[in-house]
């Protein structure tokens, strides 16, 4: 008897392990190394920012999407203002150039986590994000960007029974079209599927590296002066000014400053504790062949994610790869940022032993990639916003992995405020509010896999949480994308 609830409580990818010697050889000539960054053409570095001092009307620190949306928005308003933009290695080099390239709406990390943290304002936070992905879809098409933009939707689908009436609730028909097992097999194939829901409007796919490489060629035209390797080391406000020291000898001294430094630590003390870097590991496939497409479908492109706890989320690329990955987000003591994170066998094994339990019929496939990213997770799970020195120095982080739109919206946000505007955005409070800072270690190491392991429990026991996840839930803390 024990067998059989150990069976029941256990999920889809426990009871459906594939093979260990198919996941050996599926890994088995795969490099270390970012695919969407491979596939850039060469470009000469940036000059670096050395033994000289500038003074500009604006800089902002870090070369992600962050930075360079708000230095391209800051030029729209108005061209003639100095931008200057610092980065400490390449541009798009970090999360903007590793992630998995889902352009989503919501800015709230779905609709669930914004309902429970804003409620009243839920409607609002829904509308502007979807008003910034039909911004980014209109610059896409206006400025001619190349980078493999797709609005193709999305699928949320349930690998396990319990999480279908979520699903069905969510169905209305016009944007929102719920699939039962039998036709989500027929638009996707996969035996691991109990259902799924169609989100057309909210979600677009991208080339990660090639969006990138399009906002920094934007910024170029349109006259931002841009400096890579050109790492800040400390920020000091003075009385006329707001003065950044840089590596290098480099000083820059700016009436404004819009800090984009995602999960590195924040250069204002106050923020450092506000953000942990968590690695995510991703593997992409070789190209399919045409007969195993036509084995899974997957006709209409769109992206995937399922509705577990610990999640896996994929997509097709341009050229018919499988980008697969999530799951085994992983919080190394300390929260230290560094490469040697980025080799993580044990995870790449799990992710590849899922990938084969998802499309059995692919057995065969070799993965070429394998890479590691940081998000900047923050305790409410999307981004907040801050400013400081006087409405001088602006500060947007947290995007907890759901940020390749919602950075064009925070850059919005930032510019907004160092202006010193009340506007739509800046007066919700969730735009306003800061979440709860973590704890300094040793405390957040076994905080955080606490949550995880709790997590990881709900995912074996039907979703249900346990006490330790409702009290999280009760003060705020809890997470439900």
């Amino acid at each position: 008897m024990s067998g059989i609830l150990d069976a029941m409580a256990s999920t889809v990818f426990d009871r459906r392990p594939a093979d260990p010697a198919l996941v050996a050889a599926s890994l088995a000539d795969s490099r270390l190394s970012v695919f969407w960054l491979d596939e850039l053409p060469a470009r000469e570095p940036l000059p670096r920012l050395a033994n000289r001092r500038i003074h500009t009307d604006l800089v902002v620190v870090g070369g992600g999407y962050t930075g360079l949306w708000t230095a391209l928005r800051a030029k729209e308003r108005d061209p003639q203002r100095r931008v200057v933009l610092v980065e400490g290695k390449r541009i798009g080099w970090a999360a903007s150039g590793r992630n998995g390239g889902f352009v989503e709406a919501s800015l709230t990390h779905g609709e669930k986590n914004g309902e429970s943290r804003y409620p009243d304002e839920l409607e609002a936070l829904t509308r502007l994000g979807m008003e910034n992905l039909d911004a980014i879809q209109a610059t896409v098409e206006q400025r001619g960007w190349q980078c493999d933009f797709e609005r193709v939707g999305s699928f949320a689908v349930a690998t396990e029974l319990y999480q279908l009436a979520e699903l069905v609730d969510a169905h209305d028909g016009e944007t929102e079209h719920f699939f039962d097992a039998h036709d989500m097999r027929q638009q996707i194939n996969s035996p691991t599927y109990e259902g799924g829901l169609l989100s057309t409007r909210d979600t677009a796919l991208t080339h990660p590296g090639k969006l990138a490489r399009a906002l920094l060629d934007a910024c170029l035209e349109a006259g931002v002066e841009v400096f890579e390797s050109s790492p800040v080391l400390g920020l000091h406000a003075e009385s006329d000014a707001v003065e950044l020291r840089l590596r290098d000898g480099g000083v820059v001294r700016a009436n404004r400053v819009a800090l984009a430094t995602n999960a590195f630590p924040s250069l204002l003390k106050r923020y450092r504790l506000h953000t942990v870097p968590v690695y995510d590991y991703v593997l992409m496939t070789e190209p399919l062949t045409d007969a195993q497409l036509a084995s899974i479908g997957w006709h209409g492109r769109q992206g995937v994610a399922d509705t577990a706890n610990q999640f896996h989320y994929y997509r097709l690329s341009a050229d018919n790869r499988i980008l697969w990955g999530g799951y085994d987000a992983i919080y190394h003591y300390g929260g230290r940022i560094t490469a040697e994170y980025d080799e993580r066998p044990a995870s790449y094994e799990k992710l590849a032993s899922h990938f084969f339990t998802t499309f059995p019929q692919l057995e065969g496939v070799r993965f070429t990639h394998r890479w590691a990213g940081v998000i900047d997770t923050s305790s409410r799970f999307f981004a907040f916003h801050a400013t400081a020195h006087g409405g001088r120095v602006a500060y947007s982080a947290g995007f907890t992995g759901l940020g390749v739109a919602a950075t064009r919206f925070a850059a919005d946000v930032m510019l907004d405020q160092l202006a010193g505007l009340e506007t739509e955005r800046t007066s919700l409070r969730a735009i306003r509010d800061i979440p709860m800072p973590f704890p300094p270690e040793p405390a957040t190491y076994p905080a955080v896999q606490s949550v995880r392991w709790a997590l990881d429990r709900a995912d074996h026991n039907h979703g249900r949480r346990n006490l330790f996840l409702r009290t999280l839930d009760a003060v705020g803390l809890g997470f439900d994308s």
